[in-house]
């Protein structure tokens, strides 16, 4: 285990105690930040280790909200059930949308997923039957029985428990073949197919684990605010989840945990300034990739030398990421 990994462990040990220390407000950013974690590792997989540049996550978070709403409130299924069932609804999804989208490539796979987006966002809006429209749908608060918890401390516990899980399960598939063949796609598909990689399967299972954090983030976001409307899953959410990924660190798990944490805090420091929201996180995404390649995880392994296994490398002149 590194200094990193060990790091990170302390912290989620420290993160247990929050709920002791805090109020509610501190609570629902700490909350808030677990769940973005569990996106920005999810993201991470796609475009930093397989060099996918694909759009379609804050859709697929959405549709992991949604599916949580109907199925919990809507169709009256335990909590514990739905949230499995959300991530599966948005990884079903997000591989549907992947497979025609695997013709295509850097900018034209951008654009594909871009108008996948703004699909779902319409579809979000629009379709009153199943998502109630603009007003969105309202998701009751969870119970925790019979764990002696509020609503919001339980919600925070299992956020801390799956966030943790999902850093744990993406490290380890990381150091296997199938993190190893990720990054290999990402240098070189030619060079790949001649390791005797599927690519295909490789890109797929890429979209796959993607989606699924995105779905299981979804499905715990919304109970965190008892609401789940359309704008909470337009084309800004597109831009934060980037921002998480770049700030951080492409190509790195522990710029996963850094860009999302740092995101969560900046962005409510801005929430007075709604509308310079996207210029400061584009200006910042812009800023990172012109000045630090490598983002805050990048900037503290050459500040403190310690090592994270497959990250990206740092320099301006890296090699070009085929999707």
């Amino acid at each position: 285990m590194n200094a990193f990994t060990r790091l990170v462990a302390v912290c989620f040990a420290l993160a247990a105690l929050l709920p002791l220390i805090s109020n509610r407000y501190t609570l629902f950013i700490g909350d808030a930040m677990l769940v973005q974690i569990i996106l920005a590792i999810g993201l991470n997989l796609l475009v930093g280790y397989a060099g996918l540049l694909a759009f379609m996550n804050g859709a697929l978070f959405g549709v992991g909200a949604y599916a949580l709403a109907v199925l919990h409130d809507g169709q009256h299924w335990p909590y514990w059930l739905a949230l499995p069932v959300s991530g599966v609804v948005a990884m079903v999804i997000g591989v549907a949308i992947a497979l025609p989208a695997l013709r295509l490539s850097g900018l034209y796979l951008a654009l594909a997923t871009v108008a996948f987006a703004q699909f779902a966002l319409w579809a979000f809006t629009h379709w009153d039957r199943v998502t109630g429209g603009p007003s969105g749908l309202k998701v009751t608060p969870t119970d925790f029985y019979p764990f002696p918890v509020s609503s919001e401390t339980g919600q925070f516990y299992l956020s801390l428990l799956v966030a943790a899980a999902i850093f744990w399960l993406t490290r380890n598939l990381l150091r296997s073949r199938i993190g190893r063949a990720f990054v290999a796609i990402r240098e070189s598909e030619t060079a790949a197919e001649a390791m005797a990689i599927d690519v295909t399967r490789t890109k797929t299972l890429a979209y796959a684990l993607a989606a699924l954090y995105a779905g299981i983030a979804g499905g715990l976001f919304a109970p965190l605010l008892g609401l789940v409307v359309p704008e909470s899953f337009d084309l800004f959410q597109v831009v934060f989840q980037f921002a998480m990924v770049v700030v951080g660190g492409m190509g790195s798990l522990a710029g996963s945990v850094l860009g999302a944490a740092l995101m969560v805090w900046l962005q409510e420091g801005l929430r007075a300034f709604k509308d310079l929201q996207e210029i400061a996180f584009g200006g910042l995404i812009l800023l990172t990739v012109l000045f630090l390649p490598g983002g805050v995880a990048g900037l503290l392994r050459a500040r403190f030398g310690w090592r994270e296994p497959l990250h990206r490398p740092t320099q301006r002149h890296q090699p070009h990421a085929s999707a």
